[in-house]
């Protein structure tokens, strides 16, 4: 199933990394969840494996708690990351985005743990900061994990090209649904019908030059992955 071979592909993805995360220098620990928001976005790979994950797990409740949750504020973007990756490599005109304000915390914490800890997103993975947030106000990581966090958003879009992406809250409403989850599956899923919006293809990476040398292992490393 084509789908399968993709979150085969997802799961390294995920594993190179967190190999490449382990060897920074964070401030973040266990309970710390000052950029655990309503403001996480994923694709609908992504999302399909976390639902897959946890019904199998015989832990529906997880999903079915965001049920109730479509009148929460919450950032929703207009345009992918390889989507603008185009525009601004073409100079052309870039949609406005109006991330939400105040953030909620995620609604999958639990006694300021994450509750699919295991599962989380990659928008969750490369949240971390040199820095505590809570006495800076921001989260503080230097320019070239920066470059690496774009690259490992644009890859995992790439793999998801025939999907949607949005904030966790949509997708995971989305996916709880068996209907959409077999839309998704015979890749028939509507973006735009449920607030989400279209993947597009790899075609321009945003690598500044001083960070192309660098970069190459791990792109090296990602162009080995098969889906």
């Amino acid at each position: 199933m084509e789908v399968e071979k993709k979150m085969g592909a997802l799961d390294r993805i995920y594993e190179i990394y967190d190999e490449f995360s382990d060897g920074l220098d964070v401030a973040c620990e266990k309970a710390c969840t000052h950029c655990c928001t309503t403001n996480v976005m994923l694709t609908t790979l992504e999302g399909y494996q976390i639902v897959g994950h946890l019904t199998a797990a015989g832990k529906p409740a997880v999903i079915e708690q965001l049920a109730d949750l479509s009148a929460l504020k919450r950032y929703q973007p207009q345009v992918s990351t390889n989507r603008l990756a185009e525009l601004v490599a073409a100079d052309a005109k870039v949609p406005p985005e109006d991330p939400a304000e105040p953030l909620a915390p995620c609604p999958l914490l639990k006694d300021k743990l994450c509750t699919i800890y295991d599962l989380r997103p990659f928008g969750c993975r490369c949240f971390f900061s040199r820095h505590n947030c809570a006495e800076t106000g921001f989260a503080d990581i230097d320019d070239f994990t920066a470059s690496v966090n774009t690259v490992f958003l644009q890859v995992i879009e790439h793999l998801d090209q025939a999907g949607c992406s949005g904030n966790l809250i949509d997708v995971l409403q989305v996916l709880a649904s068996e209907n959409h989850r077999q839309d998704y599956e015979n890749g028939a899923l509507k973006c735009e019908t449920h607030q989400l919006i279209e993947n597009w293809p790899l075609k321009v990476l945003m690598i500044p030059p001083e960070h192309r040398k660098r970069m190459e292992p791990l792109l090296e490393q990602l162009r080995k992955i098969k889906a």
